[in-house]
């Protein structure tokens, strides 16, 4: 209800490239932490990002670079959830 469905993953494979690894790594990992507002996903919780990128094993020095790409993947995810809720 408030976040991407099944209808919203496409079903083709594709290839992630190295160097965007620790980033795709680390937005699965965020997948329960978005927050959430009368309409929707807002964003995700920033506060718990530390941590879990420590539970997934990403060193901190990889942590603001996946954290910038991090910040580009919830921007498409935020768009494309609000496109189907008919609100873009």
């Amino acid at each position: 209800m408030f976040g991407l469905s099944l209808d919203d993953i496409a079903e083709d494979e594709f290839e992630v490239w190295p160097c965007c690894w620790d980033a795709v790594r680390l937005f699965e990992a965020m997948s329960t932490q978005w927050r959430v507002g009368m309409g929707g996903a807002i964003g995700l919780d920033y506060g718990v990002v530390r941590d879990v990128a420590r539970m997934i094993g990403l060193k901190p020095k990889a942590l603001s670079g996946a954290f910038a790409d991090l910040r580009i993947m919830e921007a498409e995810a935020l768009a494309v959830m609000a496109e189907s809720r008919g609100t873009k």
